[in-house]
């Protein structure tokens, strides 16, 4: 026999000569586990609920254990698919004509491209130029300009909404404005184009704005003074958050036509241009304070 097993024959003939193995002690009663292992209690700390008062962000969410509640992570899936949807919409061919809108496009040619190459979206094709000298309006006080930008959502949506509410605050303030237009797979930078070739005094640019979590139809609006290419971002002012939940657009067309009014007098835009002139007239834009938070619209509801 092997060393192992007359080690094992061994142990096995001292434990049957000891008699037998001695029952096991009882098994103690658990108590059922609580209804909830992980309580949470529905209070804020001093510090969110005042730091909630002025944004529209999560703060003071809480947590479950070392996670977040279900209700918390339904809500911001919920929120990213809103910002995910907006970006993957492409303006449909023909929106722009339908709307009685100059149709333009940029140099990219599908909505991927637009995506990764913002180079293309600043600069026009070919035919858009062709019909910017032949039909467009030359030598105007403003030009602006509807945009898909990155949320062809709010171009759709409020976007029309701002394009004329901006038209009549221009004229109702004896500005000039030029043909109304709308870019396709547009950036930022291709009011600069435009504003060149039709010589416009003002080029603005109302565009969807990178969409955040549940609000994927923002506007913003970009003005620049003299636009040429190769204006930087230095030359430009611009507004944000332009939607029913932050700033209406028709609240925001009679800032937009202040500023660009603000521009031809003082012949700059951009770091240069001296608003404090404008404070009675733009209001709470003008100051430092704190403005009254967004409303945080639930998408989901947990039932319980």
């Amino acid at each position: 026999m092997s060393a192992t097993r007359d080690l094992v024959a061994a142990l096995k003939a001292r434990l049957e000569a000891e008699g037998p193995l001695a029952p096991p002690p009882p098994v103690p009663v658990v108590a059922a586990p609580p209804h909830r292992v992980f309580p949470t209690p529905r209070t804020r700390s001093r510090y969110a609920a005042q730091a909630a008062a002025h944004t529209t962000a999560l703060v003071g969410i809480g947590h479950v254990g070392t996670r977040y509640a279900t209700d918390v992570v339904l809500q911001f899936q919920a929120e990213l698919a809103v910002a995910h949807q907006a970006v993957a919409t492409v303006l449909p061919d023909g929106w722009a004509e339908q709307n009685g809108l100059l149709p333009l496009r940029s140099r990219v040619a599908h909505h991927r491209q637009f995506l990764l190459r913002p180079d293309l979206g600043r600069r026009l094709d070919e035919a858009s130029v062709g019909l910017l000298r032949d039909r467009a309006d030359k030598d105007v006080d403003v030009q602006p300009i509807l945009a898909d930008g990155l949320s062809a959502v709010a171009c759709m949506g409020s976007g029309l909404d701002l394009l004329r509410h901006f038209t009549e605050a221009c004229r109702a303030r004896g500005l000039g404005v030029g043909t109304p237009m709308c870019a396709r797979f547009a950036r930022v930078w291709l009011e600069d184009e435009i504003g060149q070739e039709v010589r416009a005094k003002v080029a603005v640019i109302l565009l969807g704005e990178r969409p955040g979590l549940g609000t994927g139809d923002g506007l913003s609006a970009y003005l620049v003074f003299g636009p040429k290419v190769g204006k930087t971002d230095g030359d430009r002012n611009m507004m944000s958050n332009l939607h029913a939940r932050g700033t209406p657009p028709a609240q925001a067309a009679g800032r937009l036509a202040l500023l660009a009014g603000a521009m031809i007098e003082q012949r700059t835009s951009g770091v240069g241009l001296d608003l404090s002139g404008l404070a009675r007239e733009l209001g709470e834009a003008a100051g430092r304070g704190y403005r009254a938070p967004q409303e945080r619209t639930r998408l989901v509801e947990v039932s319980r």
